[in-house]
Protein backbone atom coordinates (compact mmCIF):
# COMPACT_ATOMS: atom_id res chain seq x y z
CA UNK A 1 0.00 0.00 0.00
CA UNK A 2 2.79 2.49 0.86
CA UNK A 3 4.19 1.69 -2.77
CA UNK A 4 1.16 2.19 -4.15
CA UNK A 5 0.87 6.08 -2.70
CA UNK A 6 4.63 6.49 -3.33
CA UNK A 7 4.10 5.09 -7.30
CA UNK A 8 1.21 7.95 -7.56
CA UNK A 9 3.01 10.58 -5.99
CA UNK A 10 6.70 10.28 -6.85
CA UNK A 11 6.53 9.35 -10.25
CA UNK A 12 7.40 5.51 -11.74
CA UNK A 13 11.23 5.75 -11.92
CA UNK A 14 11.03 7.49 -8.50
CA UNK A 15 8.91 4.88 -6.96
CA UNK A 16 10.58 1.52 -8.83
CA UNK A 17 13.83 3.06 -7.62
CA UNK A 18 12.63 3.60 -3.52
CA UNK A 19 11.08 -0.33 -4.09
CA UNK A 20 14.43 -2.08 -5.08
CA UNK A 21 15.85 0.00 -1.88
CA UNK A 22 13.39 -1.06 0.18
CA UNK A 23 13.23 -4.85 -1.07
CA UNK A 24 16.33 -5.73 -2.29
CA UNK A 25 18.41 -6.52 0.73
CA UNK A 26 15.60 -8.23 2.81
CA UNK A 27 15.12 -10.57 -0.50
CA UNK A 28 18.81 -11.39 -0.90
CA UNK A 29 18.74 -11.84 3.29
CA UNK A 30 16.28 -14.33 2.63
CA UNK A 31 17.61 -15.90 -0.05
CA UNK A 32 20.87 -16.41 1.93
CA UNK A 33 18.40 -17.91 4.41
CA UNK A 34 16.82 -20.66 2.62
CA UNK A 35 20.61 -21.46 1.31
CA UNK A 36 21.46 -21.99 5.41
CA UNK A 37 17.98 -23.89 6.11
CA UNK A 38 18.67 -26.42 2.74
CA UNK A 39 21.63 -27.83 4.83
CA UNK A 40 20.10 -28.24 8.50
CA UNK A 41 18.95 -31.75 9.30
CA UNK A 42 14.99 -32.90 9.81
CA UNK A 43 15.73 -33.54 13.57
CA UNK A 44 16.93 -30.07 15.54
CA UNK A 45 18.47 -30.12 18.96
CA UNK A 46 15.74 -29.10 21.87
CA UNK A 47 17.28 -26.01 22.41
CA UNK A 48 16.76 -25.31 18.92
CA UNK A 49 12.99 -25.44 19.18
CA UNK A 50 13.10 -23.70 22.31
CA UNK A 51 14.68 -20.30 20.26
CA UNK A 52 12.31 -20.70 17.73
CA UNK A 53 9.48 -20.53 20.04
CA UNK A 54 10.80 -17.57 21.62
CA UNK A 55 11.12 -15.95 18.13
CA UNK A 56 7.84 -17.35 17.30
CA UNK A 57 6.18 -15.90 20.69
CA UNK A 58 7.73 -12.80 19.97
CA UNK A 59 6.56 -12.35 16.30
CA UNK A 60 3.23 -12.86 17.53
CA UNK A 61 3.48 -10.46 20.05
CA UNK A 62 4.60 -7.92 17.25
CA UNK A 63 1.82 -8.57 14.44
CA UNK A 64 -0.34 -8.13 17.42
CA UNK A 65 1.14 -4.57 17.48
CA UNK A 66 1.00 -4.06 14.16
CA UNK A 67 -2.87 -5.10 14.54
CA UNK A 68 -4.29 -2.72 16.50
CA UNK A 69 -2.13 0.22 15.05
CA UNK A 70 -3.31 -0.58 11.59
CA UNK A 71 -6.90 -0.55 13.64
CA UNK A 72 -6.23 2.76 15.08
CA UNK A 73 -6.03 4.46 11.50
CA UNK A 74 -8.26 2.15 9.48
CA UNK A 75 -11.35 3.06 11.87
CA UNK A 76 -12.64 6.22 10.55
CA UNK A 77 -16.42 5.90 12.17
CA UNK A 78 -18.94 3.24 13.24
CA UNK A 79 -19.10 1.57 9.85
CA UNK A 80 -15.56 0.95 9.67
CA UNK A 81 -15.17 -0.10 13.07
CA UNK A 82 -17.83 -2.92 12.43
CA UNK A 83 -16.04 -4.28 9.28
CA UNK A 84 -12.97 -4.59 11.70
CA UNK A 85 -14.61 -6.41 14.00
CA UNK A 86 -16.46 -8.19 11.05
CA UNK A 87 -13.09 -9.15 9.47
CA UNK A 88 -11.45 -10.41 12.33
CA UNK A 89 -14.43 -12.77 13.62
CA UNK A 90 -14.91 -14.19 9.98
CA UNK A 91 -11.63 -15.12 9.05
CA UNK A 92 -11.18 -16.99 12.69
CA UNK A 93 -14.56 -18.93 12.17
CA UNK A 94 -13.38 -20.60 8.62
CA UNK A 95 -9.90 -20.80 6.58
CA UNK A 96 -9.81 -21.15 2.89
CA UNK A 97 -8.19 -19.76 -0.41
CA UNK A 98 -10.75 -17.99 -1.67
CA UNK A 99 -12.35 -16.83 1.34
CA UNK A 100 -9.42 -13.61 2.44
CA UNK A 101 -10.61 -11.97 -0.82
CA UNK A 102 -14.64 -12.23 -0.33
CA UNK A 103 -14.37 -10.50 3.18
CA UNK A 104 -12.14 -7.99 1.52
CA UNK A 105 -14.86 -7.36 -1.05
CA UNK A 106 -17.89 -7.74 1.21
CA UNK A 107 -16.37 -5.02 3.13
CA UNK A 108 -15.54 -2.43 0.60
CA UNK A 109 -19.41 -3.13 -0.87
CA UNK A 110 -20.67 -3.11 2.21
CA UNK A 111 -19.24 0.94 2.77
CA UNK A 112 -20.57 1.91 -0.43
CA UNK A 113 -23.69 1.19 0.27
CA UNK A 114 -23.79 2.52 3.47
CA UNK A 115 -22.35 5.63 2.22
CA UNK A 116 -24.06 6.37 -1.00
CA UNK A 117 -27.64 5.04 -0.03
CA UNK A 118 -28.16 3.53 3.41
CA UNK A 119 -26.86 6.43 5.33
CA UNK A 120 -28.68 8.83 3.98
CA UNK A 121 -32.08 6.86 4.17
CA UNK A 122 -31.77 6.46 8.10
CA UNK A 123 -30.72 10.42 8.51
CA UNK A 124 -33.70 10.89 6.68
CA UNK A 125 -36.19 8.39 8.60
CA UNK A 126 -33.85 10.28 11.90
CA UNK A 127 -35.18 13.94 10.86
CA UNK A 128 -38.49 13.05 9.81
CA UNK A 129 -38.53 11.33 13.65
CA UNK A 130 -37.22 14.58 15.44
CA UNK A 131 -38.98 16.69 13.34
CA UNK A 132 -42.31 14.92 14.56
CA UNK A 133 -41.15 15.08 17.99
CA UNK A 134 -40.72 18.83 17.60
CA UNK A 135 -43.83 19.53 16.55
CA UNK A 136 -45.77 17.32 18.70
CA UNK A 137 -43.50 19.55 21.66
CA UNK A 138 -44.69 22.93 20.04
CA UNK A 139 -48.09 22.13 19.99
CA UNK A 140 -48.24 20.86 23.44
CA UNK A 141 -46.54 23.66 24.52
CA UNK A 142 -48.88 26.50 22.50
CA UNK A 143 -51.90 24.89 23.89
CA UNK A 144 -50.64 25.27 27.39
CA UNK A 145 -49.74 28.60 26.40
CA UNK A 146 -53.03 29.43 25.51
CA UNK A 147 -54.77 27.87 28.52
CA UNK A 148 -52.11 29.98 30.90
CA UNK A 149 -53.07 33.78 28.72
CA UNK A 150 -56.55 32.71 29.54
CA UNK A 151 -56.41 32.27 33.08
CA UNK A 152 -54.48 35.52 33.14
CA UNK A 153 -56.56 38.51 35.04
CA UNK A 154 -56.23 42.00 32.98
CA UNK A 155 -54.44 43.92 35.53
CA UNK A 156 -51.86 41.22 35.85
CA UNK A 157 -51.29 41.02 32.15
CA UNK A 158 -50.73 44.74 31.72
CA UNK A 159 -47.46 43.70 33.83
CA UNK A 160 -46.00 40.96 31.43
CA UNK A 161 -43.54 42.61 29.67
CA UNK A 162 -42.28 41.56 25.80
CA UNK A 163 -38.76 39.84 26.03
CA UNK A 164 -35.86 41.81 23.86
CA UNK A 165 -34.17 38.71 22.53
CA UNK A 166 -32.84 40.78 20.07
CA UNK A 167 -32.44 44.02 18.24
CA UNK A 168 -35.13 45.48 15.58
CA UNK A 169 -34.56 48.09 13.50
CA UNK A 170 -37.40 49.81 11.22
CA UNK A 171 -37.27 49.59 7.57
CA UNK A 172 -36.82 53.51 6.13
CA UNK A 173 -40.61 54.30 4.91
CA UNK A 174 -42.46 51.81 6.47
CA UNK A 175 -43.72 50.59 9.52
CA UNK A 176 -41.97 47.05 9.42
CA UNK A 177 -39.77 45.97 11.85
CA UNK A 178 -36.46 43.31 10.95
CA UNK A 179 -34.21 41.79 13.12
CA UNK A 180 -31.08 42.61 13.29
CA UNK A 181 -27.22 40.79 14.50
CA UNK A 182 -26.14 42.16 18.18
CA UNK A 183 -23.10 43.52 16.86
CA UNK A 184 -23.85 46.43 13.97
CA UNK A 185 -19.87 46.13 13.20
CA UNK A 186 -20.12 42.01 12.08
CA UNK A 187 -20.29 42.94 8.69
CA UNK A 188 -16.86 44.86 7.79
CA UNK A 189 -15.03 42.47 10.68
CA UNK A 190 -16.42 39.67 8.38
CA UNK A 191 -15.08 40.97 5.06
CA UNK A 192 -11.87 41.17 6.48
CA UNK A 193 -11.55 37.75 7.76
CA UNK A 194 -12.81 36.94 4.27
CA UNK A 195 -9.93 39.06 2.68
CA UNK A 196 -7.32 37.06 5.15
CA UNK A 197 -8.48 33.52 4.13
CA UNK A 198 -8.47 33.90 0.56
CA UNK A 199 -5.15 35.51 0.62
CA UNK A 200 -3.93 32.45 2.76
CA UNK A 201 -5.04 30.44 0.57
CA UNK A 202 -3.44 32.10 -2.00
CA UNK A 203 0.13 31.77 -0.40
CA UNK A 204 -1.04 28.07 -0.03
CA UNK A 205 1.10 25.75 -1.92
CA UNK A 206 -0.44 23.49 -4.26
CA UNK A 207 1.15 20.23 -4.94
CA UNK A 208 1.63 19.23 -8.52
CA UNK A 209 0.31 15.67 -9.03
CA UNK A 210 0.16 15.38 -12.44
CA UNK A 211 3.79 16.06 -13.49
CA UNK A 212 4.77 12.26 -13.34
CA UNK A 213 0.96 11.14 -14.75
CA UNK A 214 1.15 8.43 -17.72
CA UNK A 215 -1.49 8.46 -20.06
CA UNK A 216 -4.93 6.96 -19.33
CA UNK A 217 -4.47 4.89 -22.55
CA UNK A 218 -1.49 3.10 -21.35
CA UNK A 219 -2.57 2.90 -18.17
CA UNK A 220 -5.73 1.23 -19.28
CA UNK A 221 -3.90 -1.33 -21.48
CA UNK A 222 -1.76 -2.27 -18.30
CA UNK A 223 -4.77 -2.62 -15.91
CA UNK A 224 -6.81 -4.79 -18.95
CA UNK A 225 -3.30 -6.56 -19.81
CA UNK A 226 -3.09 -7.78 -15.86
CA UNK A 227 -6.68 -8.81 -15.37
CA UNK A 228 -6.45 -11.13 -18.67
CA UNK A 229 -2.87 -12.86 -17.49
CA UNK A 230 -4.46 -13.35 -14.28
CA UNK A 231 -7.63 -15.17 -15.75
CA UNK A 232 -5.69 -17.29 -17.90
CA UNK A 233 -2.99 -17.83 -15.04
CA UNK A 234 -6.13 -19.21 -12.78
CA UNK A 235 -7.69 -20.95 -15.81
CA UNK A 236 -4.94 -22.83 -15.70
CA UNK A 237 -4.01 -23.36 -12.26
CA UNK A 238 -7.35 -24.85 -11.93
CA UNK A 239 -8.26 -26.83 -14.86
CA UNK A 240 -5.14 -28.15 -16.23
CA UNK A 241 -3.55 -31.19 -14.60
CA UNK A 242 -0.54 -31.35 -16.58
CA UNK A 243 1.03 -28.43 -14.40
CA UNK A 244 4.41 -28.66 -13.40
CA UNK A 245 5.92 -26.88 -9.45
CA UNK A 246 7.04 -24.38 -11.18
CA UNK A 247 3.94 -22.82 -12.78
CA UNK A 248 2.21 -23.87 -9.19
CA UNK A 249 4.75 -22.04 -7.02
CA UNK A 250 4.19 -18.59 -9.98
CA UNK A 251 0.38 -19.07 -9.36
CA UNK A 252 0.13 -19.19 -5.78
CA UNK A 253 2.52 -16.01 -5.19
CA UNK A 254 0.77 -14.70 -8.51
CA UNK A 255 -2.76 -14.98 -6.67
CA UNK A 256 -1.78 -13.64 -2.79
CA UNK A 257 -0.18 -10.31 -4.51
CA UNK A 258 -3.50 -10.14 -6.35
CA UNK A 259 -5.74 -10.03 -3.43
CA UNK A 260 -4.20 -9.43 -0.15
CA UNK A 261 -4.99 -5.61 -0.04
CA UNK A 262 -2.89 -4.04 2.71
CA UNK A 263 -0.32 -6.57 2.69
CA UNK A 264 1.98 -7.04 5.68
CA UNK A 265 0.82 -9.86 8.29
CA UNK A 266 -2.25 -10.71 6.02
CA UNK A 267 -0.40 -12.42 3.81
CA UNK A 268 1.39 -14.72 6.16
CA UNK A 269 -1.43 -17.29 6.51
CA UNK A 270 -2.61 -17.10 3.32
CA UNK A 271 1.19 -18.20 2.28
CA UNK A 272 1.32 -20.54 4.56
CA UNK A 273 -2.18 -22.23 2.64
CA UNK A 274 -0.03 -21.68 -0.70
CA UNK A 275 3.08 -23.25 0.61
CA UNK A 276 2.70 -25.47 3.44
CA UNK A 277 -0.81 -27.61 2.95
CA UNK A 278 0.90 -28.42 -0.44
CA UNK A 279 3.63 -30.20 1.21
CA UNK A 280 6.42 -27.69 -0.40
CA UNK A 281 7.64 -26.57 2.60
CA UNK A 282 7.58 -28.08 6.09
CA UNK A 283 5.55 -26.22 8.79
CA UNK A 284 8.93 -26.20 10.89
CA UNK A 285 10.75 -24.60 8.45
CA UNK A 286 7.88 -21.90 7.57
CA UNK A 287 8.62 -20.77 11.25
CA UNK A 288 11.82 -20.67 11.14
CA UNK A 289 11.74 -17.91 8.15
CA UNK A 290 8.39 -16.15 9.68
CA UNK A 291 10.35 -15.69 12.43
CA UNK A 292 13.40 -13.95 11.13
CA UNK A 293 12.09 -12.04 8.74
CA UNK A 294 10.81 -9.98 11.20
CA UNK A 295 14.39 -8.84 12.12
CA UNK A 296 14.83 -8.33 7.69
CA UNK A 297 14.50 -5.12 6.43
CA UNK A 298 12.21 -4.49 3.94
CA UNK A 299 8.33 -5.92 3.32
CA UNK A 300 7.00 -8.96 4.89
CA UNK A 301 6.22 -9.78 1.35
CA UNK A 302 10.37 -10.76 0.64
CA UNK A 303 9.20 -14.22 2.51
CA UNK A 304 7.78 -15.45 -0.40
CA UNK A 305 11.45 -15.21 -2.08
CA UNK A 306 12.49 -17.69 0.82
CA UNK A 307 9.45 -20.18 0.60
CA UNK A 308 9.94 -20.17 -3.47
CA UNK A 309 13.38 -21.45 -2.87
CA UNK A 310 12.67 -23.74 -0.59
CA UNK A 311 9.81 -25.49 -2.50
CA UNK A 312 12.21 -25.54 -6.10
CA UNK A 313 15.33 -27.18 -3.26
CA UNK A 314 14.10 -30.67 -3.97
CA UNK A 315 13.72 -30.78 -7.76
CA UNK A 316 16.44 -30.14 -10.50
CA UNK A 317 15.49 -26.56 -10.68
CA UNK A 318 18.22 -24.22 -9.08
CA UNK A 319 16.75 -22.71 -5.73
CA UNK A 320 17.42 -18.80 -7.13
CA UNK A 321 14.87 -19.51 -10.09
CA UNK A 322 12.03 -20.27 -7.75
CA UNK A 323 13.79 -16.88 -5.68
CA UNK A 324 13.41 -14.66 -8.47
CA UNK A 325 9.87 -16.82 -9.78
CA UNK A 326 8.07 -15.74 -5.75
CA UNK A 327 9.72 -12.33 -5.90
CA UNK A 328 8.05 -11.93 -9.74
CA UNK A 329 4.73 -12.98 -8.74
CA UNK A 330 4.14 -11.48 -5.45
CA UNK A 331 5.32 -8.38 -6.39
CA UNK A 332 4.27 -7.53 -9.77
CA UNK A 333 -0.04 -7.42 -9.23
CA UNK A 334 0.99 -4.28 -7.11
CA UNK A 335 3.61 -2.65 -9.26
CA UNK A 336 1.32 -2.75 -12.89
CA UNK A 337 -2.18 -1.98 -11.05
CA UNK A 338 -0.48 0.99 -8.92
CA UNK A 339 0.79 2.50 -12.47
CA UNK A 340 -2.28 1.76 -14.27
CA UNK A 341 -4.23 3.50 -11.56
CA UNK A 342 -2.01 6.43 -11.65
CA UNK A 343 -3.20 7.40 -15.06
CA UNK A 344 -6.76 7.63 -14.05
CA UNK A 345 -6.41 8.59 -9.96
CA UNK A 346 -6.68 12.21 -10.62
CA UNK A 347 -10.18 11.35 -11.99
CA UNK A 348 -11.18 8.20 -9.68
CA UNK A 349 -10.55 9.90 -6.67
CA UNK A 350 -12.96 12.74 -6.85
CA UNK A 351 -15.65 10.21 -7.06
CA UNK A 352 -17.52 9.57 -3.23
CA UNK A 353 -17.69 5.63 -3.90
CA UNK A 354 -14.11 4.63 -5.04
CA UNK A 355 -13.36 6.74 -1.52
CA UNK A 356 -15.80 4.32 0.55
CA UNK A 357 -15.07 1.28 -1.27
CA UNK A 358 -11.45 1.49 -0.21
CA UNK A 359 -12.33 2.56 3.21
CA UNK A 360 -14.05 -0.69 3.52
CA UNK A 361 -11.52 -2.54 1.75
CA UNK A 362 -9.11 -1.31 4.04
CA UNK A 363 -10.79 -1.90 7.16
CA UNK A 364 -11.79 -5.56 6.42
CA UNK A 365 -8.54 -5.96 5.68
CA UNK A 366 -7.00 -4.95 8.84
CA UNK A 367 -9.26 -7.05 10.50
CA UNK A 368 -7.90 -10.24 8.67
CA UNK A 369 -4.49 -9.18 10.75
CA UNK A 370 -6.22 -9.95 14.16
CA UNK A 371 -7.02 -13.41 12.39
CA UNK A 372 -3.17 -13.51 11.26
CA UNK A 373 -2.40 -13.16 15.07
CA UNK A 374 -4.47 -16.04 16.01
CA UNK A 375 -3.03 -18.45 13.36
CA UNK A 376 0.28 -18.01 14.49
CA UNK A 377 -0.53 -18.33 17.54
CA UNK A 378 -1.80 -21.34 16.93
CA UNK A 379 1.45 -22.91 15.66
CA UNK A 380 4.25 -21.10 17.47
CA UNK A 381 5.38 -23.50 20.07
CA UNK A 382 7.96 -26.07 18.52
CA UNK A 383 9.37 -29.23 19.51
CA UNK A 384 10.87 -32.34 18.92
CA UNK A 385 7.71 -34.52 19.11
CA UNK A 386 5.45 -31.80 17.56
CA UNK A 387 8.02 -29.55 14.56
CA UNK A 388 4.15 -28.77 12.70
CA UNK A 389 3.63 -26.23 15.71
CA UNK A 390 1.28 -26.25 18.79
CA UNK A 391 -0.41 -23.84 20.35
CA UNK A 392 1.45 -20.95 22.35
CA UNK A 393 -1.08 -21.44 25.55
CA UNK A 394 0.21 -24.92 25.77
CA UNK A 395 3.48 -23.42 27.96
CA UNK A 396 2.74 -19.93 29.66
CA UNK A 397 5.94 -18.74 28.72
CA UNK A 398 5.43 -18.32 25.41
CA UNK A 399 2.22 -15.82 26.45
CA UNK A 400 4.78 -14.43 28.85
CA UNK A 401 7.32 -13.64 25.85
CA UNK A 402 4.55 -12.73 23.31
CA UNK A 403 3.16 -10.20 26.04
CA UNK A 404 6.66 -8.51 26.74
CA UNK A 405 7.63 -8.14 23.20
CA UNK A 406 4.20 -6.26 22.56
CA UNK A 407 4.38 -4.05 25.31
CA UNK A 408 8.75 -2.92 24.70
CA UNK A 409 7.62 -2.77 21.43
CA UNK A 410 4.69 -0.56 21.69
CA UNK A 411 5.45 1.17 24.79
CA UNK A 412 9.32 1.06 25.05
CA UNK A 413 9.86 1.24 21.45
CA UNK A 414 11.76 -1.44 20.81
CA UNK A 415 12.99 -2.19 17.83
CA UNK A 416 11.34 -5.55 16.74
CA UNK A 417 14.23 -6.60 15.27
CA UNK A 418 15.96 -5.98 19.03
CA UNK A 419 12.48 -7.70 20.28
CA UNK A 420 12.98 -10.71 18.23
CA UNK A 421 16.36 -11.17 19.40
CA UNK A 422 15.07 -10.82 22.98
CA UNK A 423 12.45 -13.56 22.56
CA UNK A 424 15.11 -15.84 21.00
CA UNK A 425 17.08 -15.38 24.55
CA UNK A 426 14.03 -15.37 26.85
CA UNK A 427 13.17 -19.01 24.79
CA UNK A 428 16.92 -20.15 25.60
CA UNK A 429 16.36 -18.52 28.89
CA UNK A 430 13.21 -21.31 29.59
CA UNK A 431 15.12 -24.03 27.81
CA UNK A 432 17.87 -23.69 31.10
CA UNK A 433 15.13 -23.62 34.01
CA UNK A 434 12.73 -26.25 31.76
CA UNK A 435 13.58 -27.90 28.70
CA UNK A 436 16.98 -29.24 30.03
Amino acid sequence: MVFCIAMIHAGIGGALFAFLLWSLPGAIGMYALSLGIQKIPDKLPSIVYALLSGMNASTVGIIALAAVQLAEKAIKDRITRILVIFGACAGLCYNALWYFPVLIAIGGAATVIWDVWLHQKIGKMKAGYAAKRRRARNEAGDAEETTTTQNIPPAEELQVRRPEAVKRKAHAGSSTDRIVPDEEDAGPSRSQDRRSTEATAEATPVTDTRTHNISIKLGVSLIVGFLLSFIVVMVVRGTVNARGLVFDLFANMYLAGTIIFGGGPVVIPLLRSYVVDPGWVSPRDFLLGLAIIQAFPGPNFNFSVYLGALTLASTNVPTIFGALLAFLGIFAPGIILAVGVQSIWQVVRTKAWVLSLLRGINAAAVGLVFTAVYRLWEIGYLTPESSNGKSLAGEPWWVVVAALTYAETAWFNVPPAIAILLGAVLGLAWYGAVGS
